[in-house]
């Protein structure tokens, strides 16, 4: 039995990923096309009629979930889901409730694996193991609700002055032993916070550990290269530094 799919992810990089992997982990299986935001993902599902549809569950426009919602109560658009998360400390909870799908990032071939191999069996299902999306929608968006509370400002003292740096404006944070570096376009400033620590505030769809002592924000990656050895680095747009990615972490860029 041959299906079919769309991807939606707000993220080239990610959507890119993605895409590279599942033809390679599942060859069989046909992508009718790849999308950037929940609007354009219902357009997409609407027009082509895919047997799955990959949702990224934070988009612009329309959330995945919305996205999701839409089709249950479209009698006419019939998909099968598949959520795409990084947020696995409790979203998997959620989805374990029902008979729903999830794919975790980062997308390591071990991960996506296991996540084609759950959609094979139950799409190969006779009867086919329907989705209880409407039982999903309260428990999931009060899971996500609980994680929710993300840093938004980065607190530096810059000369005598105190500045509060938006966590969007951030390019990259790297430590040394005592301080991290926190790089923006217009200027550097020091804080004492550890990676460690800032990770746990930090959005994971957003800004990517390359490296025990650095977190690049992914949406300000320019270029991924590697050398004669393999090994990567990542050029940042309006940076002239090339942040190291080492081997924990180089998953992130295996395709790229």
């Amino acid at each position: 039995m041959s299906f079919t799919a769309i991807i939606a992810e707000d993220e080239p990089i990610l959507r890119a990923q993605l895409k590279t992997k599942l033809t390679k982990l599942w060859p069989e299986l046909k992508i009718l096309a790849d999308v950037g935001d929940g609007e354009a993902a219902l357009e997409a599902i609407a027009e082509y009629q895919p047997t799955l549809a990959f949702l990224d569950i934070q988009m612009p426009e329309m959330t995945g979930i919305e996205v999701a919602k839409s089709l249950s109560q479209n009698r006419d658009l019939k998909c099968h889901i598949v959520f795409v998360t990084a947020f696995d400390q409790y979203a998997v909870e959620a989805f374990d409730t029902g008979a729903i799908d999830y794919v975790l990032k980062p997308y390591s071939d071990e991960r996506l694996v296991a996540a084609v191999n759950r959609l094979k069996e139950r799409l190969s299902a006779v009867p086919a193991q329907p989705q209880n999306l409407e039982a999903l929608m309260q428990h999931l968006a009060a899971k996500l609700t609980q994680g929710a509370e993300k840093l938004k400002w980065i607190k530096a003292n810059i000369g005598s002055n105190l500045r509060l740096i938006p966590v969007d404006d951030v390019l990259f944070f790297q430590s040394d032993e005592k301080y991290t570096l926190v790089a923006t376009k217009e200027f550097d400033a020091l804080i004492k916070t550890p990676i460690k620590e800032l990770l746990d505030g930090l959005d994971p769809e957003k800004f990517w550990q390359v490296h025990r002592s650095t977190v690049v924000n992914a949406t300000a990656i320019e270029a991924v290269t590697r050398d004669f050895r393999g090994q990567a680095t990542v050029k940042v747009k309006g940076r002239k530094e090339n942040l190291t990615v080492s081997r924990p972490f180089s998953h992130l860029f295996k395709q790229m």
